[in-house]
């Protein structure tokens, strides 16, 4: 790739090379409360954040680069409209100073367009890794108003730690207390972009979920949230029925404790109370689709 016009020559030695994580983001409900305006939905969601994860690694280098590889990296091409590029042409120009150039790499490893805000934690990961590599000193709080010119889940992936999100996804507040549990995830390996998923939901809106201070384990978590429910869902399943094989497969996991779809597909979960049983869990699932189980990060 050639050097990308914003960047300047150095005005100064960069860090060194370092890494971040880009966690996958689960959505354990997910009520459409409203509509605005200019068409954008608001939202109600409680989302916690996985272990499985994108990595995106950047080294010092004459202008701004990106390359992408890792299991799921075959269906994205480093283009100059890349969510990772995106926020690093994003974040230099806030600054207001030339800046050393970088290399970035996008290790894939979650799958596209699955619900589970993949490119939305790797944009969130550039902004983290580039602010500690040209020593800005924005930090996430600072991060998150730029975060959400990238995209409406962009901001709750900057900490990458549970959280309560309303509005498009920027007002972020406390989740509450979470009890230790796992997490399987499955995808039919169908990609199911967003705004096809809100075009086909039909139906009033969903008051706000009311949620408690804690949970006290698993189970109760689960039970509570059997009253909730993902509004995108349904018209997921109508415009992708393969959702509805995988969430028949993850409910008759033994062991599972609630199986629901994330965000807008096609990636669903089922909870389970210990990361363990999810790990062992996840191995029983047809191999031909994208599968995990393990552990939730806490808070």
């Amino acid at each position: 790739m050639t050097p990308d016009s914003t960047m300047g020559p150095p005005a100064g030695a960069a860090g060194p090379a370092l890494a971040e994580t880009a966690r996958a983001k689960i959505n354990l409900h997910l009520h459409v409360t409203g509509r605005r305006a200019d068409g954008y939905h608001l939202l109600d969601s409680l989302v916690v954040f996985a272990e499985a994860a994108d990595t995106v690694t950047l080294a010092p280098a004459e202008g701004l680069s990106l390359t992408i590889g890792g299991p799921e990296g075959g269906v994205l091409a480093a283009e100059p409209d890349n969510l990772v590029l995106r926020a690093a042409r994003l974040l230099a120009e806030v600054a207001g100073r030339p800046l050393p150039g970088a290399a970035l790499h996008l290790e894939k490893r979650l799958p596209v367009a699955s619900g589970i805000g993949g490119g939305s934690a790797d944009a969130a990961a550039a902004l983290r890794a580039l602010d500690r590599f040209w020593g800005l000193g924005i930090g996430v709080a600072g991060l998150e108003a730029l975060a959400l010119r990238l995209g409406a889940d962009v901001p709750v992936c900057l900490a990458s730690r549970p959280a309560r999100m309303a509005g498009v996804g920027e007002l972020l507040s406390a989740a509450p207390r979470l009890p230790g549990f796992g997490l399987v995830l499955a995808n039919p390996r169908v990609s199911l972009p967003t705004p096809p998923i809100f075009a086909a939901r039909t139906g009033p809106f969903s008051p706000p979920a009311v949620l408690p201070e804690a949970w006290t384990d698993a189970a109760a978590m689960a039970s509570a949230l059997r009253e909730l429910r993902n509004d995108l869902e349904p018209p997921a399943i109508l415009l992708c029925p393969a959702v509805a094989e995988v969430l028949a497969a993850l409910r008759a996991l033994p062991g599972a404790l609630l199986a629901r779809m994330s965000g807008s597909g096609a990636t669903c979960f089922a909870l389970f109370a210990e990361a363990e049983a999810a790990a062992r869990a996840a191995e029983a699932l047809p191999p031909a689709w994208w599968r995990w189980g393990g552990a939730v990060r806490a808070a």
